[in-house]
């Protein structure tokens, strides 16, 4: 499956105490359509996330951030769903560590990034390694808000402001795990499905505080419809923290974000730790959703910097 992304490498020599590393950059929330793509965004210098690549290029470090499945390139963005994201972190990490010119190689020292739905896909990664991407020299995950519970995560956000996330995140695993929405949606709820699977980000606000009761065949809200088979068992296989990671992680979590439940990030914390992973977990004070990403970017470099260096994080496996 062809999947796009962009490439960065400084132009600086990196000075540091291993050879140039690599972050393969796992981006947040950009939407369904093939418009939202972050390589498209990038484009017309209009990606947010450009902020968390910014400072990893600045710091010397090569970028490689995936478009994921579906964004940019024929079919249905798998959005939320952890296999197909995690496998396109690590193969963004392949693609350019064998890209002609990119100075990177088979030593080069790699390290997994990502926020909300990037923090998943970065987590997922992170456990799919040992088995999917061994090769890869993985020092380490810098994780953020990671949405490891989906049913928790749906519940958390069905009605309020963020009822596109829930949206995308339906289909998406949908989409992933062959199950039809259509005969769960009504005429006005097939009708909204085909406008968001063209959707971005920057929508937000035009689906905020839907009633998603009006737009089932049952009459019941979307978290209460995926909490019923086929979606129960489908939403259940995208959460995370069932394998271990082959490096340590970092988590970087805020305490009121109000998207992705704190307790969830914790959790995974918490299940990395009980099969052996080293943890370091960082509580957040700053507020929101959207208030935690910037502590998450500047947290992240320390780290790298020390795993780079072949230092390790206090682990906070103890008070998880």
């Amino acid at each position: 499956i062809a999947v796009t992304g962009t490439v960065f490498v400084p132009r600086t020599p990196y000075v540091g105490a291993s050879q140039r590393p690599l972050i393969s950059y796992a981006p947040g929330t950009q939407g369904m359509g093939d418009s939202c793509a972050p390589s498209r965004q990038m484009e017309s210098f209009f990606e947010y996330e450009g902020i968390g690549v910014g400072r990893a290029v600045a710091r010397g470090y090569a970028v490689g951030i995936t478009d994921f499945q579906g964004l940019g390139t024929p079919g249905s963005h798998t959005y939320m769903a952890r296999e197909p994201q995690g496998r396109a972190t690590l193969d963004m990490a392949r693609a350019a560590k064998n890209l002609q010119g990119s100075g990177l190689d088979n030593k080069t020292p790699i390290g997994l990034m990502g926020y909300s739905q990037g923090g998943g896909a970065a987590a997922a990664a992170a456990e799919l390694a040992p088995s999917y991407a061994p090769e890869l020299n993985i020092k380490g995950s810098a994780i953020g808000a990671p949405p490891a519970d989906l049913a928790k995560v749906g519940t958390n956000i069905d009605g309020t402001t963020y009822s596109l996330f829930a949206l995308f995140a339906t289909l998406g695993v949908a989409t992933t795990e062959h199950v039809d929405p259509k005969p769960f949606l009504n005429a006005q709820g097939q009708e909204l499905a085909s406008k968001v699977e063209s959707a971005c980000v920057f929508d937000l606000f035009s689906y905020a505080n839907l009633d998603s009761s009006k737009y089932t065949t049952s009459g019941k809200k979307l978290s209460e419809m995926l909490d019923e088979e086929p979606f129960k068992t489908a939403i259940a296989n995208q959460r995370i923290g069932k394998l271990k990671p082959n490096a340590p992680v970092q988590i970087n979590h805020a305490i009121a974000d109000d998207v992705i439940p704190y307790a969830v990030g914790k959790q995974l914390g918490s299940d990395w730790c009980d099969k052996g992973t080293r943890v370091s977990f960082n509580a957040g004070l700053t507020p929101t959703h959207v208030g935690g990403f910037l502590p998450h970017v500047e947290k992240s470099m320390l780290f790298f910097e020390a795993r780079f260096s072949g230092l390790n994080q206090a682990s906070s496996c103890w008070r998880l």
